[in-house]
């Protein structure tokens, strides 16, 4: 039942150490927790390469893609293990507060550090703390998104569809 609450932003989550063990997982259950300190909780299914690595370096890096990425987004989704990194034109570099790498061209990257974990069935939800961020100044200006800049939008479970979104705001 939990496609009733599609569609999902899409995002990647960055694990492991450049130059030694690195994956990346995308990732729809994604979450602010709190605000002030400001975290994020993320869903990892314990058989997952991301997992063993998120638990072993109490880190991760939540990365904000675009359509430009969307080859590199299917790839991340759909194959598992480190050998499909060879496949993707994501360019990885050092993040600045933890020693998990950021991806270059994504729109935004969040440094995390691991608070908490908690398993809920067959996943367990990371919690962790942002520790510093990184964004495209063209795309997020006064603390609101350019909708122009292709976010991604998974449309539902078990298909590669996604969406982005229009420039069409509604008040009330």
């Amino acid at each position: 039942m939990y496609w009733l609450l599609y569609p999902l932003r899409t995002y990647l989550i960055v694990s492991g150490r450049l130059g030694e063990e690195v994956n990346i997982m995308a990732a729809d259950w994604v979450t602010i927790a709190s605000s002030n300190p400001f975290t994020i909780a993320v869903a990892i299914a314990p058989i997952r390469y991301t997992y063993k690595l998120v638990k072993k370096y109490n880190e991760f890096v939540v990365a904000v893609p675009n359509l430009d990425m969307l080859g590199d987004v299917s790839i991340a989704g759909s194959e598992h293990g480190p050998e499909k990194l060879k496949k993707m034109r994501l360019k990885l570099t050092s993040a600045s507060k933890v020693k998990t790498p950021i991806i270059e061209n994504a729109l935004a990257n969040l440094e995390c550090k691991v608070i908490g974990e908690h398993p809920y069935g067959d996943y367990s939800l990371f919690v962790g703390e942002v520790v510093t961020y990184h964004y495209r100044e063209d795309v997020f200006r006064n603390n609101e998104p350019n909708l122009t800049a292709g976010f991604l939008a998974h449309l539902t479970v078990g298909k590669l569809k996604f969406a982005t979104f229009k420039e069409e705001i509604y008040t009330p």
